[in-house]
């Protein structure tokens, strides 16, 4: 009798333990600093129209049509609009050159020196590249029309930290996670020269958003601490960038009106490490994804109808701003134009 006692005693402290461990976990997954906006968004600004418009040029440009290696000239043709668009705003370009089984692609870069603080690099990115089948406006053209609009910013910014703009090609499947993804490509280059990238942002599909009730789907069991209005953006990190996603989303929240949410999950969480983000986590880089959630929102995720009139350009606008506010603070970024 004490035995079996003494058994049951053992069990329930098992399970009283993992319930315990789970709720912590679970706790260090959600719990994020700050608090997201809510209720009516402002009216745009003069700096949010004119934004705005940029970004819906860049999308038109970019995803209006599939590009990739199935269709090189597509491709080809969606790399010299992003090299002619930073170019235009000043910037050196860079390629990085890879070369694939139907011919040479490239990522391109572009590089603001940091000041005080310039072996410290901010790294922001997105894949130009769409999945099989799709012209890819939200997937990837939102993400790529906000890196060209923070990189057309951030010139004259001096910024404390180096920041780097970068587009990569072949994320999507059948590349994602093999030698010839760009990002993979890239980053291993930097473990190589030894470079202390200390932030990276993988803008991932960003241009879609519901007011609707049930509009936002999770994998099990984020719906469980989550909206389930698919109005917001969201910041995901794996549980060692846990510090920088804390830092990136209470600075979004001190400066953008705009519904936010934060989770550090591990990446088996499917959805969690789709994008370039997952190569920087591999070689050790703190990473995360900005994104809408893609499938978990968007109705025409890898799809034909994945079209520019599909993005709702006055969100991403306020996202892009938002975003480019972060930034500043993150990079210590000063305007000398400002300050005359």
């Amino acid at each position: 009798m004490i035995a079996a006692k003494t058994l049951f005693a053992l069990r329930m402290a098992f399970w009283i333990l993992l319930a315990a461990a789970s709720a912590w976990l679970l706790w260090y997954m959600v719990t994020v600093p700050g608090k997201s906006y809510s209720g009516p968004l402002p009216a745009l600004t003069a700096e949010e129209e004119a934004v705005r418009d940029n970004l819906s040029q860049h999308v038109t440009a970019i995803g209006s049509r599939e590009h990739n290696l199935m269709h090189p000239a597509e491709l080809e043709a969606a790399a010299r609009y992003i090299e002619q668009a930073l170019a235009g705003f000043g910037h050196r370009v860079e390629a990085q050159r890879i070369q694939a089984a139907t011919g040479e692609v490239r990522n391109i870069e572009v590089e603001i020196g940091g000041a005080a603080r310039a072996q410290e690099i901010v790294l922001i990115g997105a894949h130009y590249d769409s999945v099989f089948g799709a012209p890819g406006a939200n997937d990837n053209g939102s993400g790529v029309a906000a890196t060209l609009e923070l990189a057309r910013l951030f010139k004259a910014e001096r910024p404390a930290r180096t920041v780097r703009f970068v587009l990569f090609v072949n994320e999507e499947p059948p590349f994602y996670k093999t030698e010839q993804m760009g990002s993979r490509v890239y980053v291993r280059r930097a473990k190589e020269r030894g470079e202390n990238i200390v932030a990276m942002f993988s803008l991932e599909t960003i241009g879609y958003y519901s007011d609707r009730p049930g509009s936002q789907r999770y994998p099990f069991p984020l719906g469980l601490f989550y909206p389930d209005t698919g109005n917001f953006i969201a910041f995901v990190s794996n549980f060692a960038s846990r510090a920088l996603l804390h830092e990136v989303i209470a600075a979004f929240r001190r400066h953008t009106a705009f519904p936010s949410e934060g989770v550090a999950a591990p990446a088996f969480l499917p959805g969690v490490d789709w994008s370039d983000h997952w190569s920087f986590w591999d070689e050790g880089y703190p990473a995360l994804m900005v994104t809408d959630t893609a499938p978990y929102r968007y109705p025409h995720y890898h799809a034909q109808t994945d079209t520019p009139d599909k993005v709702d350009y006055e969100r991403l606008a306020r996202v892009t701003l938002g975003l480019y506010r972060l930034l500043l603070e993150l990079t210590e970024a000063r305007n000398p134009a400002q300050e005359r």
